[in-house]
């Protein structure tokens, strides 16, 4: 498992387990009341900028952060509960693992805005899935988690 510490500086991409208590009602321009029930979401995300996956990773979990993606609007409302990373990974292929997993679309082009691969980049996953079974389904093992 890995920790804030060790999470990479390399570039790739990742994905955000979300845990969200109550329901939650969108307020982005394109999906402005539209509305997320309570359960378990999982993010895609990439960070080819500087400080790669770990730089990216640790600013999705500080709580006081300008909102810049969508994702920054559901984490405020939800908890990050961890985080699988993939060295030179692209998020599209952690959508598409999950999605041939049994994984839903709740929102159509959430966090998927300059993507035309992908209906979005949030996926709907069952309540049980943990991060080991996240990191199995994208073809990882425990070593690239970050749990919290």
């Amino acid at each position: 498992m890995l920790d804030i510490d060790t999470l990479p500086a390399a570039a790739g991409a990742y994905a955000l387990l979300i845990r969200l208590p109550a329901s939650w009602i969108a307020d982005i321009p394109h999906l402005c009341g539209r509305v997320l029930g309570p359960g378990r979401y999982v993010y895609c995300g990439s960070a080819w900028g500087p400080g790669g996956l770990g730089a990216r990773v640790t600013r999705h979990l500080r709580t006081r952060k300008p909102v810049r993606w969508h994702v920054d609007r559901l984490t405020r409302a939800g908890r990050i509960e961890g985080a699988a990373v993939r060295v030179g990974g692209r998020e599209c292929d952690l959508v598409d693992a999950l999605a041939a997993a049994g994984a839903t679309v709740p929102l159509a082009g959430f966090g998927s805005s300059d993507c035309r691969h992908c209906r979005a980049h949030l996926v709907a996953v069952p309540d049980d899935l943990g991060l080991i079974g996240l990191s199995r389904i994208i073809g990882l093992g425990p070593d690239a988690v970050l749990s919290l």
